[in-house]
């Protein structure tokens, strides 16, 4: 098994999951701006969509998409998922909000948009965060484990730093939590952000 990524994209969530669910696999770092591969491959022949995340699974398969990664990765491994009935639906609405509504409203920050559209992602963002912080049923966002929707949560909140916002106190204490974690420092170390 093999995750694309570019450091400090999205992909850096599936990456750290699968450090985290213990599982071999490798790791090939994309230029997203040439869509050659590390080791020269044309990423278009891998993901035709040009952009990371790409997991490509032992069988040759590729999934694309975070929300379809990460979900993958929490079946295969249920102690990065939710526990009960209604535990995936749950993820999956978890990761669709920070996929949706989060992720998508940093857009105006990486594409240089004017000062109105910053000043309107950033009260976005601030907002979606606060929303987040008022859901978290214990150090993590479901109580005192991490799932796969912690390492994308985690993913916004590096860019939340990286653009200077001030989140509400219980995620920026979250975001410490994440950065100690063994999986995190490892993941971040291999793809240069430590």
């Amino acid at each position: 098994m093999k995750i694309y990524y570019f450091p400090m994209a999205c992909s850096l969530a599936d990456h750290i999951a699968l450090q985290e669910a213990g599982v071999e696999f490798e790791s090939e770092r994309v230029d997203l701006g040439t869509k050659l591969t590390a080791s020269g491959r044309n990423f278009r022949e891998i993901n035709a969509k040009g952009y990371v995340p790409a997991l490509e699974l032992d069988n040759g398969e590729v999934l694309t998409e975070n929300i379809a990664i990460l979900d993958w990765i929490a079946s295969q491994f249920p102690k990065l998922g939710l526990p009960g009935e209604m535990g995936r639906t749950r993820l999956i609405e978890a990761l669709t909000y920070i996929s949706t509504e989060l992720h998508r409203s940093f857009k105006p920050m990486w594409s240089s948009g004017s000062e109105q559209e910053m000043a309107e992602a950033r009260a976005a963002i601030l907002m979606r965060l606060e929303f987040l912080s008022e859901k978290f049923r214990g150090d993590y966002m479901f109580g005192e484990n991490p799932s796969v929707a912690d390492f994308y949560l985690f993913v916004m909140l590096l860019w939340a730093e990286r653009y200077m916002l001030d989140v509400p106190k219980q995620l920026a204490i979250f975001r410490e939590r994440m950065k100690s974690r063994a999986a995190v420092r490892v993941v971040m170390a291999l793809e240069g952000l430590i």
